[in-house]
């Protein structure tokens, strides 16, 4: 009787097992959840100009005028900013050739007279999504602006100069254009180290006592001897007023003054305190 029931259960379960054997196993299809390829993260560039405080305090030329300044206007163009492997090397008079990286800024048109002694930087432009590293070099024209107060003329300086009792208000309308290329910017701290999702900035600096000499230097020093001042500009004065661009400059100074004030333009440039070589003159600044 046990064998029966044995025999006939085994005949009820045998179907069902070989149409288990026969169903394909089930699979379990899940959407691809890998991560992407990883990218780098950008971060933030910015770029400032600045012409110290000098012109927003004044201060006395190698040749002992009191300068105060309305306005300066200077048009930007070519901005960039470079990571450089070796670092730029002004003094190899040549541009920067094959940076690791390179960041082009909007050409902008300022005016550096912004009226805050302690804070003289003046915002040119931002870039994001920059690659991350040290940006150790820059370049940047000054060439005549298109439009503006400062229209068809790189930099436009408005002042009164005052000596002795003698005042002379005077407009300086320059044309000439300047091509600098720069190293790490110098100064009380590094700037141009970017690391992804954060910010950095550069300087395009001016120097106007390279232009006007320094009086607070002595009469012999190397930067008052090579600094164009503004004795010169003085002689050329009617009733108290002086407004010159560069073609009258050349026809009413002598050789030697108006010599001395187109390498005085080229030294304006620098990024911080360091020094630039200035591509359309073939010197450093």
């Amino acid at each position: 009787m046990k064998n029966s029931i044995l025999r006939t259960a085994l005949a009820m379960a045998l179907p069902l097992l070989v149409l288990a054997c026969d169903t394909p196993p089930q699979t379990t299809v899940t959407e691809d959840t890998a991560a992407p390829e990883a990218t780098a993260e950008g971060g933030t560039l910015e770029m400032f100009a600045n012409a110290e405080e000098r012109p927003q305090a004044g201060f006395t030329s190698g040749d002992g005028w009191e300068l105060s300044f309305d306005h300066l206007y200077v048009n930007f163009s070519e901005l960039r900013a470079f990571q450089t492997e070796p670092p730029y090397d002004y003094t190899s008079l040549s541009p920067i050739e094959n940076p690791v990286a390179e960041v082009s800024f909007a050409p902008q048109s300022v005016d550096l007279v912004t009226g805050n002694e302690d804070d003289p930087t003046v915002f040119l432009d931002a870039q994001s999504d920059v690659p991350e590293g040290h940006y150790n070099a820059i370049s940047y024209y000054i060439t005549p602006a298109t439009d503006g107060p400062g229209e068809g003329y790189s930099i436009v300086i408005i002042g009164t100069a005052e000596r002795d009792g003698e005042t002379i208000d005077f407009v300086l309308n320059l044309e000439q254009e300047l091509n600098y290329y720069c190293g790490e910017f110098i100064g009380d701290e590094r700037r141009g180290i970017l690391t992804a999702g954060d910010e950095a900035s550069l300087e395009a600096t001016l120097h106007l006592d390279h232009l006007f000499g320094e009086g607070s230097r002595p009469a012999d020093d190397p930067l008052n001897q090579s600094a164009f001042g503004f004795d010169p500009l003085a002689a050329l004065a009617t009733d108290g007023r002086v407004e010159a661009d560069m073609a009258l400059l050349q026809s009413e100074l002598s050789p030697e003054d108006f010599a001395r004030l187109e390498s005085s333009l080229v030294e304006l440039g620098h990024a911080g305190e360091g020094h630039c070589f200035e591509a359309n003159s073939g010197q450093t600044s």
